[in-house]
């Protein structure tokens, strides 16, 4: 007879709790966060960022790691490489922006990222940064988060009837059943 050497660990952990990130979706304070981050009188390069994750939502990870590189200006066209997104493995993920990018190549310079960070020479922009921005433009933690933009954008692309294909597409999540994902 087989034992279960887990048997008596059962119940010992609780389970993980899935949370969600804070968000703002009221279309009336969606524009009253996008005018205070216009206006924001931090880093320029801090503002950069954050204008341009509501045309993206990509994740912050995604966001700070952005290199010059992948932009095409031409096109404009974003194309992160599978290796940079959450699962590592699949496909290239593209975005068209409208934001005028070559506006933040003026003051980031001719470095390998497009969000470096203006303390640390090298490196991309931190969350933290990101957060404190957000913070100092008097949004607080249950209110507004970096990646709440991602929420954000599904929230109301979702209740302006858009095909939640198109948006699962673009937010890069990945179709879990292999038969709808071909």
């Amino acid at each position: 007879m087989e034992s279960d050497p887990c048997r008596d660990l059962r119940g010992a952990l609780a389970p993980k709790v899935k949370r969600h990130h804070a968000t703002i979706t009221e279309p009336r304070r969606v524009g009253e966060l996008l005018r205070a981050i216009e206006g924001y009188q931090g880093a320029l390069v801090v503002r950069y960022a954050l204008q341009f994750l509501p045309f993206v939502f990509v994740r912050s990870g995604e966001l700070r790691g952005a290199r010059w590189e992948e932009i095409d200006l031409v096109k404009a066209e974003w194309r992160i490489p599978a290796v940079r997104m959450k699962m590592k493995v699949g496909t290239d993920f593209a975005t068209k922006q409208e934001y005028d990018v070559e506006r933040v190549r003026l003051v980031t310079g001719e470095g390998e990222l497009v969000f470096p960070s203006p303390l640390c020479t090298g490196r991309g922009l931190s969350d933290v940064t990101l957060t404190a921005a957000l913070r100092r433009m008097g949004y607080a933690q249950g209110e507004m988060t970096i990646h709440g933009f991602r929420a954000m954008a599904s929230t109301l692309l979702n209740e302006m009837g858009f095909a939640p294909d198109w948006i699962e597409r673009q937010l890069a999540h990945a179709e879990r059943n292999k038969v709808r994902a071909s």
